[in-house]
């Protein structure tokens, strides 16, 4: 039989979400600053040359190019988002990875909201360093640029070019972030996921135009165009699946008696989810395999890289080489980041704490173990499943020349984001039903 809240949930209509007023003014707000972000991604630093810029990316890729498609051409453009969110992401993780062997940092973590706030404080003074720094990088890299003709991409290189560089792109990031901060509050959905993932689908129609134009050409069957479209709609299913599956672990609370009530005794689950790390390990491994070749194509001695240069050859998409190293650092962050995110000690410490207990196990180390031995086994599944997505586009691009956009971390994203607004969006119209059967309650009662 279906829940109350089920029940509810099927009854919501487009009435429905007419009369959310709230809902639809926070979709609006969520549209408008998303608006606002890719309007940024057009205005360009200044005393850029673009078409130098242009040759550089045409010839280059390397982490260049996963940056790029993040960041929805910004980067490419060279404009005032070139940065996009990433170093917020970055310092983000960080911050995470310091909370698990600091004990100062951890101790904030359980104090709750207040804790929370100044470990947000620490992220946002770690996104200045790190843009700062990133941006000081990219203004020290394009004064070396040059096109096939010997021109520089910067007119007037020198120390104030610098200075703007690295004063504009940290403006940048920080307004995104401020701005992704505004959507969450304000907005639906994540802010900071929203705005990766308009980045992505932004590049969308173009990516869809260049297979078409390769089958209208005759470089591409008609057949495996058919096929390669069926196979992104498989693809997406099959990312929707696993990432909603999940393994439920009961929990049994024990009956008490107060006075002559009894409380107690209701039975739970814990949900383990297949993937805990999510899209964390695709990036950390896209972006160590592809810093050789980054570093190559930057280099001064591009014409005799050596030994950097059979590396990145060995290193190439589609190369044995790459693709072994691709689902070893695929399954190491997936292990590294699920073993930061769920601690079994301390949720079997909680369990104990509040009297549950899973039924065949003793609580304590016992259920600790028990809890590792489930996460360990849905974590090598996860792994699997992040590697098999993540290697599909490296295949086609390799062997078929496609350009299939919709691939690995960029797909994995982009579903990830929109089902996680969708639930928002779910819960908001979930909430407003609520409120108009409490109202119809409150009439009835004072008529009464």
């Amino acid at each position: 039989m279906a829940s109350a809240a089920e029940q509810l949930a099927a009854s919501i209509n487009f009435g429905a979400f007419a009369k959310a007023t709230d809902l639809k003014n926070r979709i609006w707000f969520t549209l408008g600053a998303l608006v606002i972000y890719r309007l940024g991604t057009y205005i360009p630093l200044p005393g850029i040359d673009p078409r130098i810029l242009a040759e550089v990316f045409r010839s280059g890729g390397g982490i260049l190019d996963m940056f790029n498609l993040f960041s929805g051409g910004a980067l490419e453009r060279m404009t005032i988002f070139a940065l996009n969110i990433m170093p917020y992401i970055s310092a983000s993780i960080i911050v995470q990875l310091l909370t698990a062997v600091s004990p100062t940092l951890e101790q904030l973590k359980k104090e709750g909201e207040t804790g929370r706030k100044k470990l947000n404080q620490y992220t946002r003074y770690g996104t200045v360093v790190l843009a700062a720094v990133q941006a000081f990088g990219i203004a020290k890299g394009l004064q070396g640029l040059q096109g096939a003709g010997g021109a520089a991409a910067v007119a007037n290189p020198g120390i104030f070019f610098e200075a703007t560089t690295v004063i504009t792109l940290t403006g940048g990031t920080v307004f995104l972030m401020w701005l992704g901060e505004q959507i969450t509050q304000r907005g639906i959905g994540n802010g900071i996921s929203l705005i990766i993932f308009a980045g992505i689908v932004a590049n969308l129609p173009a990516a869809l135009a260049q297979t078409f134009a390769l089958g209208r050409e005759g470089q591409i069957s008609v057949f495996m165009l058919i096929f390669f479209l069926v196979m992104a709609v498989a693809v997406i299913a099959f990312i929707v699946f696993m990432e909603r599956a999940q393994r439920r672990i009961i929990v049994q609370y024990p009956k008490r008696q107060q006075g002559n009530k009894m409380f107690g005794g209701e039975a739970t689950h814990l949900p383990l989810k297949l993937n805990t790390s999510g899209v964390i390990p695709p990036i950390f491994a896209s972006s160590l395999l592809l810093l050789p070749a980054t570093v190559a194509s930057f280099s001064s001695a591009s014409q005799d890289p050596g030994i950097l240069g059979e590396i990145t050859a060995l290193l190439g998409i589609g190369q044995p080489l790459h693709m072994a190293l691709y689902v070893a650092l695929i399954v190491f962050f997936a292990f590294f980041y699920t073993a930061i995110v769920f601690n079994p000690t301390e949720t079997a410490d909680n369990l104990k704490k509040y009297g549950g207990f899973i039924p065949g196990i003793r609580p304590g180390k016992n259920t600790a173990d028990y809890l590792d031995y489930i996460l360990t086994r849905l974590t090598v599944i996860g792994a699997l499943y992040l590697s098999a997505v993540c290697l599909l586009p490296e295949i086609l691009v390799a062997h078929y020349a496609v350009p299939f956009y919709f691939g690995g971390t960029s797909l994995l994203i982009v579903v990830s984001v929109t089902m996680d607004t969708v639930a928002q969006i779910h819960s908001h119209l979930l909430a407003h039903q609520y409120e108009g059967l409490i109202k119809k309650a409150k009439l009835r009662g004072a008529r009464r």
